[in-house]
């Protein structure tokens, strides 16, 4: 038997107690022996549920008890999460997480310190919910080089932009319908404003290149400014609205980023709608490859947390390969990435596309009838600087989203 304790008991900490006891007989058979959860770490009670007999408010019962041999940190947060992982690996015990800022954050000096113990780090609930992604790029793709990943990370803001394109709503209404059905936070600023996506696609591309990717490098754009008006275009073009994620490794450059885009019907990720996530990645030997599913929740992320700790049974006193090298990867401007753009300029397309396209070259113009006092264009490929550059020219711009073409 071994002996385990969860830090923290709200919705992933309680999801994974209950995994475990729903499928305790399975989950005993895989891991070669039973695992039984000695301790949950926090600072409330539970006096009408059955997990108050395990509960302890104290870190250091847990971390001076030899017997628990892996912790399960779902507190959330940087601290004391980090404080409480880093000790536990000194003390001999491996960690699993679902905590993607601690990881995006702490991940390299984590991984060394496990590594140095021949314990195991292991975080696959951190990026995608109950999608696995963490165990194919450190196993099934490790024959590839990987140069593309491009994921819909965060369920909040996909579920928005799903009901901005379905129903027409303001950005401001679907939030508050998301923040009822507790889709989104409170304060949801992490996720509309492309943080969490952020911290996830910075641990992704970390794994995908072997090297150190700093999210405070990569560029970030959240959806609070896309509006009714940019859904009417998008749909007269016959394309929809994400928030991605992506890196890319292009000729030996490296790019990422997270903002609104514009996906055609062709693209895999076009049809991923509602709190579904889905991440797409491209190998120089495998070519495409999308994983899909729940992104969040209790029980999808609960589900990827009990399968670290299955591992971590499994290999204890061993270190799972975990391809994530410690020197820090330098991201290329992203003034030089290339890409088409849906520009939105005030003006008449009879009377105005000429001075357009005096400053842009050719375009391809849009029309939405009951949008007056505007009009809207898709540019060539050009380079972000051209773009900023052309568009102080023209002077009339009210708005830009990027358009993604695959490898493009």
């Amino acid at each position: 038997m071994t002996q385990i304790a969860v830090l923290g008991y709200g919705t992933v900490g309680s999801g994974v107690v209950e995994v475990l006891k729903t499928n305790h007989e399975s989950i005993s058979k895989k891991a070669g022996q039973e695992i039984n959860i000695k301790y949950v770490l926090d600072l409330r009670d539970f006096p009408e549920d059955p997990i108050q007999e395990k509960i302890v408010h104290d870190y250091n019962i847990i971390l001076n008890d030899p017997e628990v041999k892996v912790v399960v940190e779902v507190m959330g947060g940087v601290e004391p999460a980090y404080t409480f992982s880093k000790q536990a690996l000194l003390a001999g015990k491996s960690v699993c997480t679902s905590n993607k800022e601690l990881v995006a954050r702490h991940g390299t000096e984590l991984l060394k310190l496990a590594k140095e113990r021949n314990l195991n780090y292991l975080f696959e609930a951190s990026c995608g919910g109950g999608i696995p992604i963490i165990r194919p790029l450190n196993s099934s793709l490790t024959a590839d080089e990987i140069d593309e990943i491009t994921g819909i990370l965060n369920g909040t803001t996909n579920y928005i932009l799903t009901k901005m394109i379905q129903e027409g709503s303001d950005f401001d209404d679907v939030l508050k319908q998301a923040q009822a059905l507790g889709y989104a936070e409170r304060n949801p600023e992490a996720d509309v404003e492309g943080y969490d996506a952020c911290r996830k696609i910075a641990i992704l591309s970390s794994l995908a290149f072997d090297k150190q990717v700093d999210y405070q490098d990569i560029y970030t754009e959240g959806i609070t400014k896309i509006t009714t008006a940019d859904i009417r275009y998008a749909k007269a073009l016959g394309m929809t609205i994400k928030l991605l994620a992506y890196s890319r490794k292009l000729e030996g450059h490296y790019f990422a980023m997270v903002a609104p885009f514009l996906l055609g019907p062709n693209d895999p990720l076009y049809s991923v709608n509602g709190v579904f996530n889905a991440i797409f990645v491209h190998g120089n030997v495998l070519g495409d490859a999308m994983f899909y599913g729940s992104g969040a929740g209790k029980f999808p992320t609960a589900s990827a947390v009990v399968a670290d700790v299955v591992d971590e049974v499994m290999h204890q006193g061993e270190t799972i390969p975990v391809y994530w090298g410690e020197e820090k990867l330098t991201l290329d401007d992203l003034n030089d990435s290339r890409r088409r753009f849906l520009v939105r300029v005030k003006g008449d397309a009879a009377s105005d596309l000429a001075a357009v396209e005096a400053v842009f070259g050719h375009v391809d113009p849009v029309s939405v009838p009951e949008l007056t006092g505007e009009f809207a264009f898709v540019t060539g490929v050009i380079s972000e600087a051209e773009y900023k550059e052309k568009a102080e020219k023209l002077g009339t711009v009210i708005s830009r989203i990027r358009v993604r073409h695959l490898h493009a």
